[in-house]
């Protein structure tokens, strides 16, 4: 099974879009040219655990496997599997700088509480 490719660029009201805002992928392009993570992919999941039941996790990882989805944007690729994709539907992923520090942000429309660290999430 091939990976499914999805650009996120305009939102085509596909209830399985996932937004990615310019702020992230600037970042992510920042992050990329580090010996590192050149030639890699940015991979955002949802795991069960944290204080509210879902964390999100970023990693980054060789390439697609074959249940991911893939959403370019602007010479920037992220792979999400499909499971994960069911509770990010909707979702813009941002990248915040504050002064208390800065991180990617998922903006998620089916998250009906999180805590405090804004990286884990229930559903309803």
């Amino acid at each position: 099974m091939e990976p499914t490719s999805h650009s996120s660029g305009n939102p085509t009201g596909n209830p399985e879009s996932v937004v990615v805002s310019a702020g992230a992928v600037k970042r992510i392009k920042e992050l990329l040219v580090e010996p590192e993570h050149v030639g890699r992919v940015l991979r955002v999941a949802v795991d069960g655990g944290g204080c509210s039941g879902f964390a999100y996790e970023f990693s980054f990882d060789d390439g697609a496997k074959a249940d991911d989805i893939i959403i370019e944007k602007d010479g920037i690729t992220l792979v999400v599997d499909k499971t994960s994709l069911g509770f990010l539907s909707g979702s813009e992923i941002d990248y915040l700088e504050e002064m208390v520090g800065a991180a990617f942000k998922v903006h998620n429309p089916n998250a009906v509480s999180s805590c405090g660290c804004g990286n884990s999430f229930s559903v309803g």
